[in-house]
């Protein structure tokens, strides 16, 4: 199952909706302080949120959790949350994008939008996450990010709050893990080991 783990991988792209504050305080949580990677992460949330999702995660971790900024320069044990109605996308030169193109699959900021510029980007260096949600966002990225030689992972939709963005990524692609919350920090450790 490791066969991608000839790669050395540069960064990690998270998905989720419904379910999604409690899911990224597990995952988040579990993550030290030392992880090697940047983690880039679209949440469902109100077109009207403020930053009170990352400070609270950021409370919750020993990773340092920030809303992602206009042309910022990615760095290792950092994650960035896209904030309220933007579209989280990485450019060329690995730096941080925000617009305010339309909604994809009803939603902004967009998994698969997020998904998809990340892994022209990073192809098979990129490691894409499904995690619990409504709808089917994130499924059409995740599939990119397979295409791309990048290793995907799936929340098993019996374990998510809301089961239908796994079960949509699961059947359009056959990811490289469907693992239960609680297993995915350690297994991100793993890898990016």
């Amino acid at each position: 199952m490791l066969s991608n783990n000839t790669h050395t991988f540069e960064a990690v792209v998270i998905g989720v909706s419904t379910g999604g504050v409690s899911a990224l305080k597990i995952i988040l949580g579990e993550l030290s302080a030392e992880f090697p990677l940047p983690v880039m992460i679209v949440s469902h949330i109100s077109p009207d949120s403020d930053d009170g999702l990352a400070l609270l995660l950021n409370n919750h971790s020993a990773l340092r959790v920030k809303e992602a900024d206009e042309q910022e320069e990615l760095a290792a044990g950092t994650a960035y949350l896209s904030p309220a109605n933007y579209h989280l996308m990485i450019e060329q030169n690995r730096t941080l994008s925000l617009s305010v193109d339309p909604p994809v699959n009803y939603a902004r900021p967009s998994v698969d939008v997020l998904f998809e510029t990340a892994a022209d980007v990073f192809g098979p260096t990129l490691i894409g996450i499904v995690l619990t949600g409504a709808g089917s966002d994130g499924s059409q990225g995740l599939l990119k990010i397979k295409n791309c030689g990048g290793l995907t992972i799936v929340q098993d939709p019996a374990d998510a709050e809301m089961d239908s963005m796994p079960l949509s990524a699961l059947q359009l692609l056959k990811a490289d893990y469907v693992e239960p919350l609680n297993k995915i920090a350690s297994l991100l450790t793993i890898l990016a080991g």
